[in-house]
């Protein structure tokens, strides 16, 4: 064991022996690039069942101020890890060391960024502040834990502009358990892995891996690039011992050892929900204990026992009023249960682009817990962690993926909902009227839902003042001397945000002699679209929507209709656009809609993309001329 261990020890030291003058970098691998991983050595050796221990070992190449972010130096870990041999070095351009550290120079703290919390995560930060560009960091140590359930993929980087030169990943399995790997080859044929297998020794790598490049509607890199995973059929979490050779057998040790030792009620939990006399359908009982749930309740982060991934008791959570997304949940579960109303606890992969559990690869993840109660209707799903978001809805963060749903027989893979276009829905109905200074006033009514719902609930939180600012901001195609937000609403119950907003914009028309033009449509998304000959990737439209408004124009007095546009009709793969006009006397009304289909598209369609939505700006953009009688 030690002979093995001291044996990728000394490649790490041979290694140091090393420097890394820039160069020496291949050409393609600085193109597009503000980072050059230049080694990335990983040996994770599994002495047994709870002892693993990790050595790494990285230099990196920072090429410009944009590339300091991927190349900081950190350790993450849990107390009780054992960190050692902490060596970190700094080189020039010419790759002359310049500076040199040790783990007496790192600073030690609490490992979240969100506030008040609990947590036995922390982490070890190096800070260094570059005096030129491009330089070298040089980076070891080792680690050894007792939870064996975390195994991490390996993948080339996990950002964008950032290149490698090698890369390789170890693993000496002296356990006598099975290590179940899985392969997942880049779709794209972006890069591919190197895979080496004798005595029990595993190795993997990647050669020579150009830099994604941040392209508009790129998809995440983990979509892109190849990735293997792993797993050990027997593992620890802080001294828990569990089999995950099926998420059968997986889910049934998640239920008994994490779940169910917090799935406790108390006597004031039962008192509580009593108190609440809930009456009607099972959709309406549960939507009255859900609201009850989020007036009482806040976030905050907490990892605090059994590796950070069992939840708070639920009596906590109920006398301190507050929970991460694993405590509200089991909190919230628990109140259900005191109702008679079964539920379960769901492990999600939250993020803006859908990543899914592998249903033939059981594997430890996720990074947030949501909850499904089953139902004759239908399946409710609860995020529990928002005090503003509507029952029964969930964020474009963990729409359209699977869940891992803990049962007490095992673990079911499952969906999440999917909005279409027509449930993410904007809806403008605007009253104008246009005067002769070129500005224009009037109101105007919004609703939103779906995934369009998500993204304006942030006013909910925001002060009457805050509300104006963030209108303005957001309509910033329009110069407002005045937006005044009235009567907003968030319709929990149906999931819609509601305003009304009075408002005043400068400059909206030109004079042209004794007639005025104007533009079609007011408030629409004045994006830059470019396109791009030498697309090398696919692009990936996140979220469906549907924007409609109504916009009627009510004319200056003693003005006309000269000229308006006539009525416009886009169809594409990608969605569909409408632009109507009907004249009535001194007023005009225009009706627009616009729909986005969701997918990823090859890269050959990019441009096709593009070229469609110029025209749904450039129709926007259609102008109307007014004159004098």
């Amino acid at each position: 064991m030690k002979i093995l261990f001291i044996g990728a020890l000394s490649i790490a030291s041979l290694y140091y022996s090393q420097n890394f003058p820039v160069s020496s970098i291949p050409e393609n691998l600085k193109k597009n690039a503000n980072m050059v991983i230049r080694k990335d050595f990983t040996t994770i050796q599994i002495n047994k069942i709870d002892d693993i221990k990790y050595q790494y070992y990285t230099a990196k190449t920072v090429l410009n101020k944009d590339g300091g972010s991927d190349a900081q130096v950190f350790i993450p870990y849990e107390k009780g890890d054992n960190i050692s041999d902490v060596k970190v070095y700094i080189y020039d351009e010419s790759g002359k060391k310049i500076k040199s550290y040790s783990k007496s120079d790192f600073g030690d703290f609490a490992n979240n960024s969100q506030g008040t919390f609990y947590s036995d995560n922390r982490i070890m930060s190096l800070s260094y502040t570059p005096t030129q560009y491009p330089y070298t960091v040089e980076f070891s140590y080792q680690i050894g834990d007792e939870n064996t359930v975390f195994l991490p993929d390996f993948l080339p980087f996990r950002s964008t502009n950032v290149s490698l030169e090698e890369s390789q990943m170890k693993i000496i399995n002296k356990s006598g358990i099975e290590l179940k790997t899985k392969t997942y080859p880049s779709k794209y044929n972006y890069a591919s892995v190197i895979e080496i297998e004798n005595a029990g020794e595993k190795l993997y790598s990647y050669k020579n891996v150009p830099a994604i490049d941040n392209a508009g509607l790129l998809p995440q890199p983990e979509k892109i690039l190849p990735k293997v995973s792993f797993a050990l059929t027997r593992f620890n979490l802080e001294g828990k011992q569990g089999t995950i050779s099926s998420w059968k057998d997986f889910g049934i040790w998640y239920y008994q050892s994490i779940l169910q030792p917090v799935f406790v009620s108390t006597p004031s939990i039962k008192a509580e929900v009593a108190a609440l006399n809930l009456q009607g359908s099972t959709e309406e009982k549960v939507k009255k204990l859900y609201q009850h749930m989020q007036s009482k309740t806040r976030y905050i982060f907490v990892a605090l026992g059994i590796g950070g991934w069992q939840p708070m008791l639920p009596d906590e959570v109920q006398k301190k009023g507050y929970g991460d997304c694993k405590g509200l949940t089991t909190y919230m579960k628990t109140l259900l249960d005191e109702a008679g109303i079964p539920s379960y606890y769901c492990t999600i992969n939250s993020g803006p682009s859908k990543i899914s559990f592998d249903p033939d690869f059981p594997k430890m993840g996720g990074n947030h817990i949501i909850l499904m109660v089953p139902t004759e209707k239908g399946n409710i799903w609860l995020e529990n962690t928002s005090q503003q978001i509507a029952f029964n809805h969930l964020s474009y963060t963990t729409t359209d993926r699977n869940v891992l749903l803990v049962k007490k027989d095992g673990i079911d893979v499952i969906d999440t909902p999917s909005y279409s276009a027509e449930q993410s829905k904007e809806k403008q109905v605007l009253n104008i009227k246009l005067n002769e200074d070129n500005t224009i006033s009037g109101e105007g009514k919004f609703s939103y839902t779906g995934i369009q719902y998500d993204n304006n609930l942030f006013l909910a939180s925001l002060s009457p003042k805050e509300r104006n600012e963030s209108v303005k901001n957001m309509f910033d195609v329009l110069h407002f001397e005045k937006a005044e937000i009235k009567n907003f609403l968030n319709d929990r119950d149906n999931a819609v945000a509601k305003y009304d907003l009075d408002f005043k914009a400068n400059n909206y028309s030109k004079n042209a002699g004794s007639s005025i033009i104007f533009r079609a449509v007011p408030i629409y998304a004045n994006n830059i679209y470019k396109t791009d000959e030498n697309r090398d990737l696919p692009f990936e439209l996140r979220q469906s929507f549907e924007d409609e408004y109504e916009i009627s124009f009510a004319l200056p007095k003693n003005y006309k209709i000269d000229e308006i546009p006539d009525n416009v009709t886009l169809n594409s793969e990608f969605g569909s656009y409408k632009l109507s006009f009907v004249k009535n006397g001194d007023e005009l009304k225009v009706n627009r809609t616009i729909k986005i289909n969701k997918g990823l598209y090859p890269k050959e369609k990019y441009n096709d993309y593009i070229n469609f939505r110029k025209k749904t700006i450039n129709t926007d953009n259609s102008k109307i001329l007014i004159s004098k009688i």
